[in-house]
């Protein structure tokens, strides 16, 4: 995907318990379960850059650090040394229901009846206006915009004898994407809608203790070698001696894991619901090259996200793979920036065509996805500057025509640019001299042949939400002047 032209990431989540057994109100563990969030941050930071987060606890207190950007910029050693206990729970954030300020930072933390309390969360509760009006009513005060403290005020006040019964009851009244991640004194919980929306793993740390995170590519960096899904609805403990089930609530009877998980956010070499993300969208490529084949020379990719699906449009073709696009990673995912220009100003500074690649020749460029249509062209025109004789665009996905209320912040209405314009409309606005998009029953069986299994979400092609979206709020729409 162009990086102006994105969909934006949901976030990220982290939780860790040490393996040092925390007993009797008396902290112990140091601060390594803080510094292993730290870390595993660091492999989801693709998934947010607006701010991350940490929160850990002693089995006396609950201490919380967050910051804006990146994870490396967000905390300084002090923070760290403050950070001290054997459980902690972390945060990388891209807002999709809040603005992208600090008071809107995760993990969110609040003293309650039962002790302090923290949580983060990954993902979009459709009905949080109703939630929200709810506590306002009961005099309840709120102090920002994101859903997520509605989750954390309403878990600190719900019925229960333990945290996982509270958690369990606010499940059932939450609707939407909501894998989220809960610190206590003395313990670390995560836990995943019943649709399982957003994906969520868990698995054993290699010297004890257990980790829990948004993909399997965090866990694997902290050591753990057979990480596992959290399954819709379940609630699971991170004890000292591995993860274990806390119960949970039914799974919905529509499974509805989002299957732009594999076209963009997830990393490539992430698994969950039994696909490993490099091979689905490697099937992506291949499928895409027999509904849409072209006389080529070469096949490029816009990177990173939309590699695997080149290499398969490539194998399958039976043409040669390169490098078209040389691109500035130090720049970052130009969707943060604020303004249109700025946006278009970093396609131009984050990427420049390869002539000895392209001049010349027959390209195919292969891109996961357009959302907005904005960056295509100038990419289009940069291969053509450097001497192309033809570019065939190719996307690995089917088109974007609907907004998503889950989670991922793609914009709605006449800005997605295959509601309003067909598919000759939009080669003819992006100059090239082919379009064609990956079918949806082709992506979803290229899934199926990947391992991919149960019920996947993908509304933002076909506009079949998997549950009722009209109450859900806009990104901004609880911001107050």
């Amino acid at each position: 995907m162009t990086p102006d032209d994105s969909v934006h990431e949901e976030c990220g989540i982290v939780a860790i318990n040490n393996g040092v057994a925390i007993n009797n109100g008396v902290g112990s563990g140091g601060n390594d379960a803080a510094r292993a969030a730290f870390y595993a941050l660091f492999s989801l930071q693709h998934r947010g850059q607006e701010s991350a987060g940490i929160a850990a606890a002693d089995g006396r207190r609950l201490v919380a650090r967050k910051g804006l950007g990146l994870v490396s910029g967000a905390f300084a050693e002090a923070d760290m040394d403050a950070l001290s206990g054997g459980v902690a729970i972390g945060h990388a954030r891209y807002s999709t229901t809040g603005e992208p300020s600090l008071r809107n930072a995760q993990p969110f933390s609040v003293e309650t009846r039962h002790g302090p309390l923290a949580l983060a969360h990954n993902g979009n509760l459709v009905n949080a206006a109703e939630l929200r009006r709810d506590l306002l009513e009961r005099g309840v005060g709120l102090s920002t915009s994101s859903d997520t403290e509605v989750m954390v005020m309403a878990l600190a006040a719900a019925p229960g004898d333990d945290w996982p019964e509270r958690m369990a009851y606010c499940m059932t009244r939450w609707k939407g994407a909501f894998s989220f991640a809960v610190l206590t004194r003395d313990a670390a919980f995560v836990a995943r809608d019943p649709w399982g929306f957003r994906p969520l793993c868990a698995g054993r740390l290699p010297d004890g203790g257990s980790a829990a995170a948004s993909e399997s590519c965090a866990l694997r960096t902290l050591g753990c070698h057979a990480p596992v899904d959290v399954g819709p609805g379940r609630i699971v403990e991170l004890r000292a001696d591995g993860p274990a089930d806390r119960g949970g609530v039914e799974p919905s009877a529509r499974r509805a894991s989002c299957v732009f998980e594999y076209v963009y956010f997830s990393r490539p070499d992430s698994v969950w619901n039994g696909a490993q993300v490099h091979e689905a969208r490697r099937r992506f490529g291949a499928s895409l090259a027999g509904e849409a084949p072209s006389e080529a020379d070469v096949v490029i990719a816009v990177p990173d996200s939309s590699i695997s699906a080149a290499i398969g449009y490539a194998q399958a073709a039976g043409l040669p793979y390169d490098e078209g696009f040389a691109k500035n990673r130090y720049i970052g995912r130009t969707f943060i920036q604020p303004t249109q220009a700025l946006r278009e100003q970093g396609v131009a500074l984050k990427f420049n065509a390869m002539p000895g690649t392209v001049r010349g020749k027959r390209v195919v460029m292969v891109d996961d996805s357009i959302v907005r249509g904005t960056t295509t062209g100038p990419l289009v025109r940069l291969l053509r500057e450097a001497g192309a004789a033809e570019v065939h665009v190719r996307i690995a996905c089917p088109p974007i025509r609907h907004p998503c209320y889950m989670g991922v912040d793609m914009g709605g209405g006449d800005g997605l640019v295959a509601r309003r314009l067909s598919i000759e409309g939009i080669r003819l606005a992006v100059g090239a001299d082919s379009l064609a998009y990956l079918s949806l029953e082709g992506m979803m069986a290229a899934l199926a042949d990947a391992g991919g299994s149960g019920g996947f979400c993908s509304a933002c092609f076909s506009g079949d939400y998997p549950l009722d979206v009209g109450g859900a709020a806009g990104k901004n729409g609880f911001e107050v002047s």
